[in-house]
C-alpha cells in the first residue's frame, strides 16, 4: 500500500471519528407542557436545559454534545406512551420527566420496551418504585412514604389526638399518599378521620368545591389536601373562601414553588407540607454547589428553581456521570453504574438504591411563610420555612417492607 493511500485512509478515519464525536446525544423529555401540571413541566424543562448547556460547555458526554428533544404528555398516560415511542424513534439515549405518577409509570414501561432507562422527575406514588418498579425505572424524587414519614413525625408532635379529614386526588399518587399519611399520623380510623375523593385527571371546579364543603362540614382540626398542581390551587382558593384556614391546620403533603406561587402567599401562609428539596435548603445547610445552582438558575430564568427543576437538572448530571463510569451509552451498562451509587450535588449525600432504584435522600417538612417574609426575597419567592428534616435512611421504606409490598401485588421479589 502506498504512503498516499495509507495517509488517505488515516485521514478518512479521523474525519469519521470527528463526525461521530460531534453527533449529539439526544435526551428525551416526556413532560407536561400543557394540562394540570404544566407549571411543573416548565420547571423540568428549564432545569434540564440548564444542565445540558453547562455540560456542553464543559465538553459534553464522552466527547459528544447533548441535545434535548421533548414531547408534551399533557399528564395523559396514553399520550405519554406514544411520546415514548416517538422519542425512541428519534434516537433518544434515555427518557426522563413526569407529571402524575400514573403517567410516569406508563411512560417508564413504554421506555422499557425500547430498552431505554426512564428517570422520574415528578412521580410521588409509592407504586412507582414499589409494585410497579422495574429495571428501567429510576426515581430521583422522594415518594409518598418518605413525605409522610417526615410530616407524620412533625404532626404527631404538634397535633396529637386531633381529628383529620382527607381530600384526595383519585389516582395512584393520591391513594398511596393518603394511606402513608394515615399510617404515620395514626389516623387509619376512617370513621373518625373522614375522606372524600376528587376525580383525576380533569376534576371539575364543582367537584373540588363539593370536596372542600365536605371538609368544612366536618369538625376536623387538620385538613390534609392530597391534591397537586392546578387541583391544589383550586382547592386552596376554595378553602380560603370558606375560611377553612381559620378553623383547621391545612396540610398539603407535596408542596412546590410553582403551586405556592400560583395560589399566592396570602392564601398559602401557614400551610404545612413536605419536599425533597427547596431552593433555600442549600443556604440553610451550607451546600455550596446547591447555592451555585440556585443563583445561576435565578439569573437565567428570573425565578427561583422548584423541586422539579432541581430534579431534572440532577438527572441529566447523574446520567452523564453514569455513562462515563460505565464507558458506554448502553442502558444495561448505565443502569449497573447507577445501582448503589452515592453522590452529592445540590444538597447532602444521595444514593440510587440498588434493589428498588429509589433515590434515598434527606427530606424536609416545611411551612409556608407569611406574605411579608415572602416579599423580602429578590424574586418574592421566600416561601419555605424548614420545620423538620429527616435522613433518607430513616424516611425510606426498608427492603423487607418493599418485599412485602411486592408480594402483596404478586410481583417478583427483584426488579425485572
Amino acid at each position: 500500500m502506498g504512503l498516499k493511500k495509507s495517509l488517505g485512509i488515516v485521514a478518512a478515519c479521523l474525519l469519521a471519528s470527528a463526525a461521530h464525536a460531534a453527533t449529539p446525544v439526544k435526551l428525551g423529555l416526556n413532560y407536561p407542557h400543557t394540562g394540570e401540571y404544566s407549571e411543573e413541566g416548565l420547571m423540568q424543562k428549564r432545569g434540564a436545559l440548564m444542565a445540558i448547556d453547562e455540560l456542553n460547555a464543559a465538553g459534553g458526554v464522552r466527547g459528544r454534545p447533548l441535545e434535548l428533544i421533548e414531547r408534551d404528555s399533557a399528564s395523559q398516560a396514553e399520550r405519554s406512551r406514544r411520546n415514548g415511542d416517538e422519542l425512541a424513534a428519534e434516537g433518544a439515549a434515555m427518557l426522563f420527566g413526569g407529571s402524575s405518577s400514573g403517567v410516569a409509570i406508563a411512560a417508564s414501561k413504554q421506555a422499557r420496551k425500547h430498552d431505554l432507562l426512564y428517570f422520574g422527575t415528578l412521580t410521588y406514588s409509592n407504586d412507582t418504585t414499589g409494585k410497579d418498579g422495574h429495571l428501567g425505572m429510576f426515581r430521583e424524587c422522594y415518594n409518598a412514604w418518605m413525605a409522610a414519614r417526615v410530616l407524620g413525625d412533625y404532626l404527631k408532635r404538634e397535633y396529637q389526638d386531633k381529628k383529620y379529614f382527607y381530600v384526595t386526588a383519585d389516582y395512584t399518587w393520591g391513594h398511596t399518599t393518603e394511606a402513608s399519611m394515615r399510617e404515620f399520623t395514626d389516623t387509619k380510623d376512617g370513621e373518625r378521620h373522614g375522606s372524600v375523593l376528587v376525580p383525576f385527571p380533569g376534576g371539575r371546579y364543582h367537584e373540588i368545591e363539593e370536596a372542600m364543603q365536605a371538609a368544612a362540614d366536618s369538625d376536623a382540626d387538620v385538613l390534609v389536601m392530597v391534591l397537586f398542581g392546578e387541583q391544589m390551587v383550586r382547592g386552596m382558593t376554595i378553602a380560603q373562601q370558606k375560611k377553612l384556614p381559620e378553623r383547621m391546620q391545612i396540610v398539603v403533603p407535596n408542596l412546590t414553588l410553582s403551586m405556592v406561587e400560583q395560589t399566592g402567599p396570602f392564601i398559602m401562609a401557614g400551610v404545612i407540607g413536605a419536599a425533597p428539596w427547596t431552593w433555600n435548603v442549600p443556604y440553610e445547610y451550607g451546600f455550596e454547589r446547591g447555592q451555585q445552582f440556585v443563583e445561576e438558575f435565578s439569573q437565567r430564568y428570573r425565578t427561583r428553581p422548584s423541586t422539579s427543576a432541581a430534579s431534572a437538572y440532577s438527572i441529566v448530571y447523574q446520567w452523564k456521570e453514569a455513562v462515563e463510569r460505565a464507558g458506554s451509552f448502553a442502558s444495561g451498562n448505565v443502569r449497573r453504574a447507577l445501582e448503589g451509587h452515592s453522590y452529592t450535588l445540590l444538597k447532602d449525600q444521595q444514593q440510587w438504591r440498588a434493589f428498588d432504584h429509589q433515590n434515598v435522600q434527606s427530606v424536609y417538612a416545611v411551612r409556608i411563610k407569611a406574605r411579608d417574609q415572602v416579599m423580602k426575597d429578590e424574586y418574592r419567592q421566600n416561601f419555605f420555612e424548614i420545620i423538620s428534616r429527616m435522613s433518607g435512611e430513616d424516611a425510606a421504606i426498608t427492603r423487607s417492607q418493599w418485599l412485602a409490598e411486592r408480594r402483596r401485588a404478586g410481583m417478583p421479589e427483584q426488579l425485572e
